[in-house]
């Protein structure tokens, strides 16, 4: 099968962030809503995210191709996961991973039922809150954050300013989403887009 070039056609699944062990293994932030799936794939891509340092830094005008790898192994560690590839054997083949993406092309991605969503097609939605009377807009979201513990963090940027906001994608807030339209709708606690403020967290 022949990858996708376009960085739109990918699904990120982790971003590689260092060696782990002595013989090629990486330690990797998850980006999946379906971490169990690395059982079920072997051929995965490495591909550069445009934004990093690494990236910007370089005096290439375009990242470089997608490179193909073989799954070896993988276990989950400490809220993150190990990836053994076929092609990393050492640490030092390790060490040049760093800051690479995990990915698969988009038609690889996992089915969902009727009432699912992938957490990262949320990003550049706008975000309701349908709470009160009339409907608020509190702003787009810019990104999802998984890391913070069992329930991910959506990073919202607000409408009147460039602040972020933190907001919870719990399901007992979700009322709607339309990403046809970009909208997702949630009826938010009072007072809870002011406590998650920056300076008030």
């Amino acid at each position: 099968m022949t990858p996708p070039e376009s960085g739109e056609a990918w699904v990120w699944l982790a971003r590689i962030r260092r060696p782990q062990g002595r013989k090629g293994e990486v330690f990797a932030d998850i980006l999946t809503d379906f971490p169990e799936k690395f059982a079920e794939r072997r051929r995965l891509w490495l591909i550069v995210d445009a934004e990093t340092p690494r990236a910007k830094a370089s005096p290439l005008k375009s990242p470089p191709a997608p490179r193909e790898v073989e799954l070896q192994a993988h276990w989950l560690h400490k809220g993150g996961i190990v990836l053994h590839f076929l092609q990393s054997n050492s640490i030092s083949d390790a060490e040049t991973l760093a800051g690479l993406i995990v990915a698969i092309p988009l038609e690889q991605r996992a089915p969902l039922s009727e009432d699912e969503v992938y957490v990262a097609d949320l990003i550049g939605c706008t975000l309701v809150d349908v709470a009160g009377d009339a409907p608020v807009s509190v702003g787009e979201i810019v990104e999802v954050d998984r890391s913070a513990g069992p329930v991910a963090l959506l990073v919202v940027r607000g409408v009147e300013s460039a602040d972020e906001v933190l907001v919870p994608f719990a399901k007992s807030y979700l009322r709607r989403i339309d990403l046809a339209a970009k909208r997702v709708e949630m009826a938010l606690p009072e007072g809870l887009v002011d406590l998650n403020a920056p300076g008030k967290l």
